[in-house]
């Protein structure tokens, strides 16, 4: 196989620009400048993938690097989606926690679809009915949902 096959995780996380592209590139929800900017400078741990010098995935944690910690923005870009790449990601920040996260430290993550069978396989568990995830997305000032 040749260099420009060979994809690399590399344990740093997308710039802005690239993180806001990726995340539309591969059917995430797209974040404003000021939100992206602002939520990527609290990541304590990121990995990126990266084919023929590209970033075609990501994945990264966030949180108070204490008592609870957020698994978010996994993203393996559409024309590499189902080829373990989603797995590579999930390795590399499992493997960060185990050995950064204090006992009893919460560890949580929010589930699309059948994304649940590949985060099942790293421990995690659903939390229905004790616990339920609930989200809103926040709007702008004067903006109406």
């Amino acid at each position: 196989m040749s260099s420009a096959g060979v994809i690399q995780l590399v344990e740093s996380f997308p710039d802005t620009p690239t993180y806001r592209r990726l995340r539309v590139d591969t059917g995430l929800s797209p974040k404003s400048l000021e939100a992206a900017e602002r939520g990527l400078a609290n990541t304590l741990y990121g990995v990126s993938l990266v084919k023929a010098g590209e970033v075609i995935g990501m994945g990264r944690v966030v949180g108070d690097n204490g008592t609870v910690f957020a698994i978010v923005d996994i993203a393996v870009r559409r024309d590499h989606q189902g080829t373990g790449l989603g797995k590579r990601i999930m390795a590399a920040l499992d493997a960060w926690l185990r050995a950064n996260a204090p006992a009893s430290a919460y560890v949580m993550l929010i589930a699309d679809g059948e994304a649940k069978h590949l985060y099942a396989r790293f421990g995690f568990a659903e939390t229905a009915p004790a616990s339920i995830s609930m989200a809103y997305v926040a709007r702008g000032p004067g903006e109406e949902g």
